[in-house]
């Protein structure tokens, strides 16, 4: 056979809602979950691949939509020689009979979907051997049968599941349904496609997680991302290449701060340079150390004159600790009952008889105060 390509990909998540964040953004957000499948038919279309292996997750939950459902597979259709390979994953699982159902009614042509763990020739000497979730929690490991799974001599052996390779259960309560991380080797697979886990992760050089293509939280790689694959020939390590596939970056940042350094010309250094862009980026800058109330009053400005150019810009100033000068008391009040409770707050935050906790409320409490009454007076 001459070499196969395809794209790997896996936790579109679509139709999720992001209920925690804004509602202008929540919208942005919906809609770049859309336009990740054209986006993923035009990277197949520039690495010449005539296949996407999906695993798992296509859909945030098992009742998406039916705008959601239908959209999807519209939007997949488009390309009608780009064939989709996809099983149920754990949002997405079998359980949702009604689900899968009205996809294999109205699935196009190219739209494959893979509900039953048995080998599928997809190209002239490749064999995928799916793993379709029954359940959201199966309690196995839906990836033994492969070991034993008979192909055609000389056919390349492509894997496709989702699930962890690893359980994060304090008890060990998920082990039951962990994935070997050796099954590309015992199961003789040329790859092994997994979904599941939102990072980009090589577990060997057979064995990938290829991130999910549009961020939900903050990751090193910012960005999302799938994997374009080439198989030289049956045997041959594959070529693993990483794509960018997100519209939206989610990163975090810190921010170490001293008394006495200007905490707002730190952050604009800290900022990305590029104000168009930022527009597409939410950033978490989480700031540590010790600023003066003035200072971190200052700091707070800056960060709401420039968070508009962003989607999200969040101030985490839980790690920050205060230091309280007699300058930034008498900016609250030289005396009076305003100046009584700064005193207060400030006795209270620094007493080493209670508990952290208390102290940094009694701290945040000051911090509040002190921005009220500046926010006041401009």
């Amino acid at each position: 056979m001459t070499e196969f390509r395809f794209l790997h990909t896996a936790d579109l998540h679509l139709g999720r809602r992001f209920g925690a964040l804004p509602e202008d953004l929540r919208g942005r957000l919906v809609e770049a979950r859309h336009a990740l499948l054209p986006n993923l038919s035009q990277a197949a279309a520039r690495f010449g691949a005539g296949h996407i292996l999906l695993a798992g997750d296509t859909f945030d939950s098992e009742t998406p939509s039916d705008p959601v459902w239908r959209q999807a597979l519209v939007a997949m259709g488009a390309a009608p020689d780009l064939h989709w390979w996809i099983i149920p994953g754990n949002h997405d699982s079998l359980a949702a009979e009604s689900l899968w159902s009205r996809l294999a009614q109205h699935a196009p042509a190219n739209v494959h979907l893979l509900t039953e763990a048995r080998p599928v020739q997809i190209a002239p000497g490749v064999t995928l051997l799916p793993c379709p979730l029954p359940r959201r929690y199966p309690g196995r490991d839906l990836t033994a049968w492969m070991a034993e799974a008979e192909t055609p001599p000389g056919q390349v052996r492509i894997g496709l599941a989702h699930g962890a390779i690893r359980d994060f259960s304090s008890d060990g309560s998920g082990a039951d349904g962990i994935i070997p991380p050796d099954r590309a080797a015992t199961a003789r697979l040329d790859y092994l496609a997994l979904g599941d886990w939102h990072g980009r992760i090589e577990v060997n050089p057979r064995t990938f997680y290829p991130g999910t293509p549009e961020r939900d939280a903050a990751h090193p790689d910012a960005r999302g991302t799938c994997l374009a694959v080439t198989l030289p020939a049956p045997g041959a390590l594959p070529v693993v290449e990483t794509l960018f596939t997100g519209r939206f970056q989610w990163t975090e940042d810190s921010l170490a701060l001293l008394p006495g350094q200007d905490a707002a010309a730190l952050l604009a250094d800290r900022l990305p340079a590029d104000r168009p862009a930022r527009r597409d980026q939410l950033l978490r800058l989480r700031v540590t150390g010790r600023a003066t109330l003035s200072e971190r009053a200052a700091l707070a400005e800056a960060v709401a004159a420039a968070a508009p150019d962003f989607a999200a810009l969040d101030l985490d100033l839980a790690a920050l600790d205060t230091e309280v000068e007699a300058a930034d008391l008498d900016e609250i009040d030289r005396a009076g009952a305003l100046r009584l409770a700064a005193e207060r707050l400030r006795a209270a935050a620094d007493d080493p008889a209670r508990a952290e906790g208390a102290r940094r409320i009694s701290a945040a409490a000051l911090n509040r105060l002190f921005g009220y009454l500046r926010e006041d007076r401009a």
